[in-house]
């Protein structure tokens, strides 16, 4: 006994030199050394008999008789895939017409229960001199139903695939020791009508903190600001939690830094009691002269840094990335950023691309916000569930508007946990403007339920973020939209909005989801023999619907008390490939195909929503099989006028109606086109297309030459298939055959075709060669570091084509 006594004195004394210590914060992402293997969803045995022991791990905690792969004593892992995060195990899974139309006939779901689940382990060593701190598990996402351990010890479950989950792990640790984190995800359940992957296709990271510290997303910081903006008020709310097994007195000071890191504002707290395991909120008012505006042109960015002092030591730091904006969604100007109107121009998006499915790292959505804001784009919303949290800072850093969306109606513990979570983990971003609490619930939208629930909604958001308002996305119903800050309408034909706002002009609205009428990238001819491409709806509907994209962006731009439309979408992505079915699998609705490679389209909104002289002529001139046709050309400019000469003969000049498009026919023979833009009367533009050559060789392009050797970064590698000119021969499909030289890795690659078949993500971690075919005269490769520096060549090689190389440096 007295030894034990000994042994417990020294533990708490220990324990209290480290909360006494300074100490620092640390994150630590846990991307690298998992071992991933596919288990059973029908069938205990085959899913390494996971709950079939006497007591399982609902029954005891850490039970000897546990033996799945969640107990530390399973050794079947030596025979396990090694991965990195972030993993999404459907993009190895081929494809079957018998497969989920809405996944992208992807063999996953209820049908695949041997490829419907997925195990994941994988050890850390946590050191002796963590003793005395708080440590925390942070999944920001999991596709879906994932069920957590530490060391054998059940954690819990999240159901959602979009919920970030926090496990604290203190009590569990074998310091000085090797830690099994365990991680069990079942993607039997479809949680969207859209492809979803499956497996921890988001980052995971270690937290550690003192016991006396800023809770996990324990701040909330927003400012008071007025016209003419000369001066803001800063509100700092800050949950701190003791994690100790006594009562402290604790004291939180604030410091706002800005961009430069200099000290801008600086306040103290008083000294307040917390008691063993409370968690306490203090809010701080700060206020500062003549803030510099976050906004779409400029997103400036503040820190604020919170410090936390146990009897006058320092035991915590945390920082606070935000920026300082007014907004507002007026019934008459729209929307209003700082007191400007603003319209939006935006696009929805799921987290899917080309070669990594779900599982896109942070260097790969940095390239898409940068493809999207080519066009003009300002404006992105979160289709149809909670956005990846790095994706929020990419967001903020580029000045784009943010709807953060809701996955599922409801107001009990299990729609509200995840809004307030939601809420909570986004709150201190920029870029976000609006709530939503949900989409096109159409059982709600036409009834007095849906109203009520909408408005209870409403105010649950607005506890727990009141500087914004909320909206759900309406697909046409007329009861449910009542309850709403602001109204969002997805299409405007189908919701009648003109007359709707006539009959409620107090309405505040936005255009949530309207069509583009896009199709597949470089196809113009309906094909019987090939049913998984569509030809652009743009040039196909009848006359009173031509040009789909234009009638959009008209309506909403011609009306001031509208506050902007987001198209539907911004890129294809993989699922719901209406109004095709297998061998499509890919919606083809983007305005950039589903590698982000710009289609006819994106030429329309960069015209129209940004001043780069702009013009575009459609379709390409290698139009075989269509001699002696009439073919009718179009233009998207934003000249003045449009001059077109098919093969030297003069068309005619045009003028260029605001927010539209400029159209000639002229019978097909190969030879050039030429159009000419002309800006107050003078000739500013010229674009040419042109018959090509046969293609002679492949051209690689990086988006850049050097990329940061961490493992995660990487450089997105566009191939083009071109004639002896170096002209793009927009019909080629020739084989690809990829090889990479160095320390880098083939993480995926892509064409944009809807219905390519093969694979497009190799199932070994360091990948040196594959293939695949070009689409339409081009493909894409995605090259990621390791931790090594190097220079890596990437070479291309197709048959008689002359080979394409590209270097690409990491350090």
């Amino acid at each position: 006994m007295k030894l034990k006594t000994m042994i417990v004195a020294a533990i708490g004394c220990l324990l209290t030199a480290n909360l006494n210590a300074q100490s620092v914060r640390e994150t630590i992402r846990l991307d690298k050394g998992w071992r991933f293997a596919l288990g059973n969803a029908a069938d205990p045995q085959k899913d390494f008999g996971c709950g079939t022991e006497y007591f399982n791990y609902l029954t005891k905690a850490n039970s000897i008789h546990n033996e799945g792969p969640y107990a530390q004593k399973f050794v079947e892992d030596n025979r396990w895939h090694e991965v990195q995060l972030p993993h999404d195990w459907v993009t190895t899974l081929p494809y079957a017409a018998e497969a989920s139309h809405s996944h992208g006939y992807k063999t996953v779901g209820y049908k695949y229960p041997e490829t419907s689940v997925g195990w994941y382990r994988k050890t850390i060593h946590i050191p002796n001199e963590d003793l005395g701190k708080r440590l925390m598990l942070r999944f920001d996402g999991i596709f879906r139903n994932a069920r957590v351990w530490f060391n054998g010890f059940y954690m819990g479950i999240e159901p959602s695939g979009y919920a970030t989950q926090t496990y604290d792990i203190t009590p569990y640790i074998k310091y000085g020791d090797d830690n099994l984190i365990c991680v069990r995800a079942d993607a039997t359940l479809e949680e969207g009508w859209f492809y979803e992957g499956a497996g921890i296709y988001r980052d995971v990271w270690l937290e550690k903190a003192a016991q006396v510290s800023v809770a996990p997303f324990g701040t909330f910081v927003y400012a008071e600001l007025q016209q003419p903006y000369n001066e803001a008020v800063v509100h700092v709310k800050t949950e701190v939690t003791n994690s100790s097994l006594k009562t402290q007195l604790y004291e939180v000071e604030q410091r706002i830094l800005d961009a430069e890191g200099r000290e801008v504002a600086h306040v103290s707290g008083f000294t307040y009691p917390i008691l063993a395991k409370e968690t306490r909120t203090t809010d701080h008012r700060i206020k500062i002269s003549n803030p510099h505006l976050w906004s779409t042109t400029e997103p400036y960015l503040y820190k604020v840094e919170t410090t936390v002092k146990v009897d006058g030591k320092v035991t915590d730091v945390y920082e606070t990335t935000t920026g300082l904006r007014d907004i507002q969604f007026t019934a008459d100007r729209g929307f209003l950023l700082n007191g400007q109107p603003l319209k939006l121009k935006g696009v929805n998006l799921h987290q899917d691309h080309a070669g990594v499915g779900a599982a896109i790292p942070d260097a790969l959505q940095a390239w898409r916000i940068k493809q999207l804001k080519a066009f003009g784009c300002n404006a992105y919303r979160a289709s149809h569930n909670p956005m990846t949290p790095a994706l929020l800072d990419i967001c903020d850093r580029e000045g784009i508007l943010v709807i953060d969306e809701n996955r599922l109606m409801g107001i009990n513990d299990e729609h509200l946990r995840l809004l307030e979570r939601m809420i909570k983990r986004d709150r201190n971003h920029p870029s976000i403007i609006l709530w939503s609490d949900g989409n096109e619930e159409w059982g709600l939208e036409n009834n007095i339920q849906g109203t009520r629930l909408a408005e209870a909604m409403r105010e649950y958001t607005r506890l727990y973020d009141p500087t914004r308002p909320s909206t759900v996305a309406n697909a046409g119903g007329t009861e449910l939209i009542k309850g709403l800050d602001v109204k969002g309408f997805n299409y405007i034909i189908q919701n009648d909005v003109d007359n709707r706002k006539k009959a409620n002009p107090d309405w505040k609205i936005v255009g949530t989801e309207e069509t583009t009428g896009c199709g597949t990238r470089g196809i113009y001819f309906n094909n019987p023999d090939c049913k998984g491409r569509m030809v652009s709806m743009n040039r196909t509907m009848e006359q009173n619907y031509e040009n789909i994209i234009e009638r959009g962006w008209k309506f909403y731009d011609e009306r001031p008390w509208a506050a902007g439309l987001f198209y539907w979408t911004g890129f294809d992505y993989r699922g719901e490939p209406n109004p095709l079915s297998y061998p499509a699998h890919d919606s083809e609705f983007g305005i950039l195909d589903y590698c982000g490679f710009w289609k006819d389209e994106a030429y329309y909104l960069k015209a129209w929503w940004t001043d780069e002289p702009t013009l575009h002529l459609l379709p390409h001139w290698n139009l075989q099989g269509h001699e002696g046709e009439e073919i009718e050309l179009w233009a998207y400019s934003n000249c003045d006028e449009v001059e077109l000469i098919v093969n030297g003969k003069k068309l005619g000049r045009q003028a260029m109606p605001k927010n539209g498009h400029l159209k000639w026919k002229a019978t097909y023979q190969p030879g050039k086109v030429v159009a000419i833009g002309y800006k107050n009367g003078k000739r500013t533009l010229t674009q040419t297309i042109e018959t090509t050559k046969p293609a002679y060789k492949t051209v690689l392009k990086t988006d850049r030459q050097t990329i940061t050797a961490d493992g995660q970064d990487l450089a997105v590698v566009t191939i083009e298939v071109q004639d002896k000119k170096g002209r793009v021969v927009p019909d080629a499909c020739p084989m690809l055959s990829l090889r990479l030289e160095g320390d880098a890795r083939i993480l995926g690659v892509g064409n944009g075709d809807p219905m390519y078949a093969g694979i497009d993500h190799p199932k070994e971690l360091n990948c040196k060669t594959f293939s695949v075919p070009a689409f339409n005269g081009r493909a894409q490769v995605l090259v990621q570091s390791t931790t090594q520096k190097t220079t890596a060549t990437l070479t291309c090689e197709s048959g008689g084509l002359k080979n394409g190389v590209v270097i690409i440096v990491t350090k």
